[in-house]
């Protein structure tokens, strides 16, 4: 079992910046992946970025150049630093724990999101 809690959402104006947080805390295990995914109304939810537990990352190209995600492993910690916010980034975003390579597919974990709401 895993429990993610999220922190640092908010409200910005276009061109500005917020970074959230997801720490996790019960089970966790050496090999996982922690990632970001964000759901606007009307939309469905869709991966932002991820990184693995060995340091590889990958972002959905709406936000390359923008958005940074990272870890603290001692922290169990995920962040997505987010820069030069646009109004259709706007959405709840959520943090997810899973496995790599199709292990544990039942075995997926959500925080309990968090609106970023940018204004142009």
């Amino acid at each position: 079992q895993v429990q993610l809690v999220e922190s640092g959402g908010g409200l910005v104006q276009a061109g500005g910046s917020l970074r959230l947080s997801c720490a996790a805390s019960g089970s966790i295990s050496s090999i996982n992946v922690m990632g970001w995914y964000r759901q606007a109304p009307g939309k469905q939810r869709d991966l932002v970025a991820y990184i693995s537990s060995g340091g590889s990352t990958k972002y959905v190209d709406s936000v390359k150049g923008r958005f940074t995600i990272s870890r603290d492993y001692a922290k169990n910690t995920v962040y997505l630093q987010m820069d030069s916010l646009k109004p259709e980034d706007t959405a709840v975003y959520y943090c997810s724990y899973w496995y790599p390579d199709g292990r544990y597919p039942d075995r997926r974990y959500w925080g309990q999101g968090n609106q970023v709401t940018v204004s142009s």
